[in-house]
């Protein structure tokens, strides 16, 4: 995997974080969701840095091998804010201070604070297969609750580490084929790492408290993203299903946003690499 690309790991004070790189051209930064980690970009990143951009893939706070601080009674220690800021960080150690950006699943809403909190430091945001997390919370139905039940398993607290610690490879399934062998290897010794489950488990303890605060506080003060936004979803996914075009909802948070299905799984960048790199390769160049 990541043939060409270099790897480091870069000290942002509260969280040491590990990161791919390579390429040469404008800087993109990728961000995965749960469980992965930035290996599940592999077939996506070398499509793009071909393309002519510099492709940056931090593994987010506490996933794979990124180690993050001990969680906090108020979560905001894996809160989406303090993992934008980690993201930041990460940029300016490799010597970028204006980026654009992508991010899938939980990616997302860490793509949204960071264009929220840091908008001098994007200059296109790509959000994929993701809603902001209180536009998912205000919008609760059964089949919301029925389908997405992991979200409120997640925030229990301590009862979730002891059942997924007992047999991680039971409860997170993947395939080797699919994700190929090697992403399939870095995710599974991940999701093995006690310490990993807890990180992910706290991502979403943070997203149902103080990640729900912040985006609340930002909507009802008229925050929005300044730059242009691409909305991505996957089509074989239920998120048009639940909520119909994620596109109109993405528009009460930007004043720039288009977006488009693709023809794939919840994990597109391991499904549809070629397609989701020719959408992400458009719309960072301005050819869309």
């Amino acid at each position: 995997m990541f043939e060409d690309f270099e790897t480091e790991r870069i000290d942002v004070g509260e969280a040491s974080i590990f990161v791919r790189f390579g390429g040469v051209g404008p800087p993109v930064v990728l961000l995965h969701g749960h469980p992965r980690t930035s290996a599940t970009w592999h077939r996506v990143a070398p499509l793009l840095t071909g393309r002519g951009f510099t492709v940056v893939c931090p593994d987010l706070r506490g996933y794979g091998r990124s180690i993050g601080p001990a969680p906090t009674a108020d979560h905001s220690a894996h809160s989406k804010r303090s993992v934008a800021d980690d993201v930041v960080a990460v940029m300016r150690s490799l010597g970028h201070n204006r980026f654009a950006l992508a991010g899938h699943d939980r990616g997302g809403p860490v793509a949204l604070r960071l264009a929220l909190d840091h908008p001098e430091v994007v200059s296109r945001v790509a959000l994929i297969d993701c809603l902001p997390v209180s536009e998912h919370l205000s919008r609760i139905t059964a089949e919301f609750a029925t389908k997405w039940w992991h979200w409120f398993f997640f925030a229990q607290p301590e009862i979730p580490e002891r059942i997924i610690n007992a047999d991680p490879d039971g409860w997170y399934r993947g395939d080797p084929k699919t994700m190929g062998e090697e992403n399939y290897g870095e995710w599974r010794a991940a999701t093995r790492n006690p310490d990993v489950v807890r990180a992910m488990l706290e991502d979403y303890r943070a997203g149902l408290t103080i990640d729900r605060r912040h985006e609340e506080e930002d909507h009802a003060a008229g925050k929005r993203i300044r730059c242009p936004a691409l909305i991505l979803w996957s089509l074989k996914d239920d998120l048009e299903d639940l909520y119909g075009d994620p596109v109109s909802i993405w528009r009460r948070w930007t004043v720039d946003v288009r977006g488009h299905g693709i023809d794939a799984g919840h994990h597109v960048a391991e499904e549809a690499p070629d397609a989701l790199a020719s959408s992400l390769s458009a719309f960072f160049t301005g050819s869309e």
